[in-house]
């Protein structure tokens, strides 16, 4: 790996997103460590607040008829480094989606579009009703803690990119992995289902190469308040 990486410079006239060749930015000791230990601590509490929750969603799902299939959903995504791990989330979406989704998307070219450009839909045919739910209040995100406490993912980082889209990354790909996936980092605050698959990697290109303390507690706070409003979620 270089020394060198492709970062983000943005015009202040017209904010747009610009990457140039610099000196990559290595995170300092101190830094990693108090992360690590914030991530420990809410991978704590989050565990801990997801029995209650687990429990309450079942029963919705059993009232709802939409108990087919595990609570639980998971999905290789890739992690630091490369390495690929298993991210839990609540299951939001019918059994055999990726069938589902596939026949969509045959029979629809609008639809098409909308997914090779954003990576979702907002209109998705696989999703349940309850899972609609989940998804508006991000409650489906919440199992992710415990990818947090086994150290795998981050309360803040780049989104946990499919091993399928590896190659869409491009160049940018390398740097990218250079840190832990997170929860939430800079395109759930920026519109998340409203920015573009090539926005959202030069985002997350942009936070491996300057994440700082401050930056995640300003990620963390525009977090909640975007989850509140349901800006962007599916």
């Amino acid at each position: 790996m270089a020394d060198n990486e492709a970062i983000l410079l943005r015009d202040e006239e017209n904010e747009d997103i610009k990457p140039i060749i610099v000196e990559t930015k290595k995170q300092n000791i101190g830094y990693r460590f108090i992360k690590r230990a914030v991530d420990i601590i809410g991978g704590i509490v989050g565990v801990i607040l997801l029995i209650p929750i687990t429990l309450i969603v079942g029963v919705i799902r059993i009232i709802k008829k939409e108990n087919d299939g595990p609570l639980f959903y998971e999905q290789l995504r890739i992690g630091k480094n490369g390495k690929q791990f298993r991210m839990y989330k609540y299951r939001s979406m019918c059994l055999n989606a990726d069938q589902t989704l596939k026949e969509y998307l045959e029979k629809n070219d609008e639809a098409r579009k909308e997914y090779k450009k954003y990576k979702k839909l907002k209109c998705d045919p696989r999703i349940t009703k309850v899972g609609k739910v989940l998804r508006a209040t991000s409650l489906d995100e919440f199992p992710q803690l415990i990818n947090v406490l086994k150290g795998e993912m981050s309360l803040v980082g780049p989104r946990p990119y499919l091993p399928r889209e590896k190659n869409e990354m491009g160049e940018y790909y390398n740097t990218i992995i250079k840190v832990k996936p997170g929860i939430t980092g800079p395109w759930q605050i920026r519109g998340r289902s409203n920015i573009s698959f090539e926005d959202r990697v030069k985002m997350d290109l942009d936070y491996a190469q300057n994440s700082s303390i401050k930056k995640d507690v300003i990620i963390l706070f525009k977090t909640f308040s975007k989850v509140v409003d349901k800006d962007g979620a599916l």
